[in-house]
C-alpha cells in the first residue's frame, strides 16, 4: 500500500473517533493493523449511551460495529469494487455493563477469496460474524454482518 494511501486512511480513522454518533456514543477506534486489516473498538459505558436498565444502548453496541469490514474491503480491493454494508443482525447475549469491545479481522486469504468471487460472479453479498465482549472476555452479542461486493464494469461471459 503506498504511503500516500496510508496517511489517507490513518486520517480517516481519526475521523471516525471525532464522528459525532461514535463520539457521543462513546465508541472508539483504539487498534488497528498497519495494513488495515483489523480494526478494534471500545465502548465505554457513560450516563449518556445507557438504557433505562443501566446497562449499554443496544444501538450503541451495534454502532460500534457498523462499519468495518466495509472499511476493509474498500481498503483492500480497490477503486474497481463498490462496496456496501447491506445488512446485520445481532444477538445480544448479556447486558453491557462496563466498557466492551470488538475485533474485526479480515485475513489476506479471506480478502482474496472475496475478489474470486466477486471477479467471477459479477457480485456478491458477504457474511462477516463478530462478537461484543466485556473488557473480561464475557461475550456481550454477536453479530452478522452482510457486505455487498460489485466489480465495476463487470461484463458476465454468458450473456
Amino acid at each position: 500500500m503506498e504511503k500516500s494511501t496510508q496517511r489517507k486512511f490513518k486520517r480517516l480513522i481519526r475521523a471516525i473517533n471525532w464522528y459525532p454518533p461514535y463520539l457521543f456514543s462513546g465508541i472508539k477506534v483504539v487498534d488497528h493493523a498497519a495494513d488495515f486489516s483489523s480494526f478494534k473498538t471500545r465502548l465505554k459505558l457513560t450516563w449518556y449511551n445507557r438504557n433505562l436498565l443501566g446497562t449499554a444502548f443496544e444501538g450503541s453496541l451495534y454502532s460500534m460495529c457498523d462499519p468495518f469490514f466495509m472499511f476493509i474491503l474498500i481498503i483492500h480491493l480497490g477503486e474497481e469494487y463498490i462496496v456496501w454494508d447491506k445488512h446485520a443482525s445481532i444477538d445480544f447475549v448479556k447486558p453491557g455493563k462496563g466498557t466492551v469491545f470488538t475485533e474485526f479481522k479480515l485475513t489476506p486469504d479471506q480478502i482474496a477469496e472475496v475478489k474470486n468471487i466477486v471477479d467471477e460472479k459479477g457480485k456478491h453479498v458477504f457474511e462477516f460474524p463478530c462478537e461484543v465482549k466485556s473488557a473480561e472476555g464475557q461475550l456481550i452479542a454477536k453479530l452478522t454482518k452482510g457486505v455487498y461486493v460489485k466489480r465495476k464494469n463487470w461484463k458476465s461471459d454468458s450473456k
